[in-house]
């Protein structure tokens, strides 16, 4: 595969084509889990190693899966790397995994992983099918974070709170009190306020969308019309 298609995979998975402002695929783990930045950090990595393994397996059993199961072995696929994620989380992240609760074991119905299994991965060889696959999860990562950062500032004002679930005793030090608030915003915290924020990342982004568009259009020449008689 060319460098310049991996450019493309790059900007599908990050913007143009993110599972979470595009797709709106996997929306109920990402608006339930996002009220601080570390829960919502926690579920896009553990969805970002599925999407990986996942991408990587179906793209080396492309040939052997026969057209008619091939979906109920995709989706096997991604049921066992869930479930060695939710094994790994359980093990070294117990109280992270007590907390994001029956959303890791959801990862398997997240039809963003399903989707691009079945559009992208089984079609591509496995260099490129890893490449998409982590793009996509950094792209859904960012979404995720961001709402969570969003969230957590507006209810607790605060970021990285109870960073320690994730990185240990280290993370107790990056856990920042931006606003020294005692009772927070808590639409927020609750769920009218993940749909909110949501809602308002996907207005940035058409916002953005829209002024890249408008300025490549200012960035086209336009040919003027020729003026005065030719001569014959």
């Amino acid at each position: 595969m060319a460098d310049t298609d991996y450019k493309h995979l790059a900007r599908e998975g990050l913007w143009t084509n993110n599972p979470g402002l595009v797709q709106l695929l996997g929306l109920c783990p990402l608006l339930a889990v996002s009220n601080t930045t570390v829960n919502a950090l926690a579920l896009g990595l553990a969805t970002t190693l599925v999407l990986l393994g996942s991408n990587v397996t179906v793209s080396l059993i492309r040939h052997a899966a026969r057209p008619e199961i091939r979906i109920p072995v995709f989706v096997l696929i991604i049921a066992s790397f869930v479930t060695m994620v939710e094994l790994v989380m359980n093990a070294f992240f117990h109280e992270l995994f007590l907390i994001l609760g029956i959303f890791i074991p959801l990862i398997v119905t997240n039809c963003a992983i399903l989707g691009r299994a079945e559009a992208f991965a089984s079609r591509i060889t496995p260099g490129p099918a890893a490449f998409d696959g982590l793009m996509m999860g950094i792209g859904f990562t960012g979404v995720l974070v961001a709402l969570g950062a969003m969230r957590e500032l507006l209810g607790h004002g605060s970021l990285l709170r109870d960073a320690h679930l994730l990185f240990g005793a280290p993370g107790r030090a990056m856990s920042l009190q931006v606003v020294p608030v005692d009772q927070g915003f808590l639409l927020a915290l609750l769920p009218p306020g993940a749909f909110i924020g949501l809602g308002l990342l996907l207005a940035l982004k058409n916002a953005i969308d829209g002024h890249l568009e408008r300025r490549a259009a200012a960035d086209v020449p336009v040919d003027k019309p020729a003026t005065g008689l030719q001569s014959s």
